[in-house]
């Protein structure tokens, strides 16, 4: 049975996949792991409107997932914990490997 700290820990793992469960924000942060970033570098890396790029980084700012330094005018994010692009590797051997079984499915038929 799961205790009390056992979901706590479960909801904030939560709070942290649905934070970066979007294509933009997987993109973001695919930008920013070489280097910090400001806004008007990452708008225009990804060809978005600074309003939405800034949407996207409010969220991920609020699940501790970036982290912000104000440097004159400009405000510049950057990765609060790099080991998180790890997880995107492990995801694309999940998807290699999805699309091996289904390949051999196809075979089958």
């Amino acid at each position: 049975m799961l205790t009390k700290e056992d979901r706590f820990l479960l909801e904030k793992q939560a709070e942290v996949v649905k934070a970066i469960a979007h294509p933009l924000r997987i993109a973001i942060l695919g930008f920013l792991k070489d280097a910090p970033q400001c806004v008007c570098d990452i708008a225009e890396h990804l060809g978005a409107e600074r309003s939405n790029v800034s949407r996207h980084l409010s969220i991920m700012v609020k699940a501790s997932v970036l982290e912000y330094e104000k440097q004159g005018l400009k405000v510049i994010y950057s990765l609060k914990t790099p080991c998180l692009i790890e997880c995107f590797a492990c995801i694309t051997e999940c998807l290699k490997q999805r699309a091996e079984d289904n390949q051999k499915l196809l075979k089958a038929l």
